[in-house]
């Protein structure tokens, strides 16, 4: 996707930073929209209201980007940036859990599981790339190094909307999610190992 919307994105985000926006503030009302969104689901919301949160908040986290290539990148806005997408992605998981605790609680509990597990193996990744000079911009301009997976954020966002809209489809699609998120934490310990050997 990133060949699709850099450049929209880099239009926008020039457009923002002419006018004041700070990439942090974009970045922190992307968070709010997200746990807005995921705020809904637990609630027993669901449908395009809620979908429309979620790709608002998404959104955001893309801009977020583009305004601090615009005004000048920070190290704490990266940080900032992974902590939110980070804290977005659990809050939606928890969402279901707590909207339908008797169905959804064990495989909320699976899909956080995977996710922390995915994020590990990403952000060790990131650790010693960083610590090795190594670069990447295949995903674009980031302040950390993003390593390729099965299941990235553009999975991410389409799984989500699906069950934003269709919350029937929580169980099935969050097993086969986190199933397919265990594969891509393998293949970059796999990755890891073969790299810093």
């Amino acid at each position: 996707m990133r060949g699709v919307i850099d450049a929209p994105l880099n239009q926008s985000g020039r457009w923002l930073a002419a006018r004041g926006a700070s990439a942090d503030a974009v970045t922190l009302a992307g968070l709010a929209l997200g746990l807005c969104s995921a705020g809904l689901i637990a609630t027993g919301w669901s449908g395009v209201w809620v979908a429309l949160l979620l790709l608002a908040s998404r959104l955001a986290d893309g801009l977020d980007g583009a305004v601090a290539r615009a005004r000048g990148k920070s190290d704490f806005g990266g940080y900032l940036d992974i902590v939110c997408d980070f804290t977005f992605y659990g809050a939606v998981p928890l969402a279901f859990a707590l909207r339908d605790p008797s169905a959804n609680a064990v495989t909320g509990a699976f899909l956080l599981f995977t996710f922390y597990v995915n994020a590990a193996t990403f952000l060790g990744y990131a650790i010693l790339a960083e610590k090795r000079g190594l670069q990447t911009r295949s995903r674009g301009e980031k302040s950390l190094y993003f390593t390729a997976g099965l299941m990235e954020g553009t999975e991410t966002i389409a799984a989500f909307l699906i069950v934003a809209l269709w919350p029937e489809l929580f169980v099935p699609l969050a097993w086969v999610f986190g199933v397919l998120c265990l594969v891509t934490a393998a293949a970059r310990v796999a990755l890891a190992a073969r790299s810093f050997r």
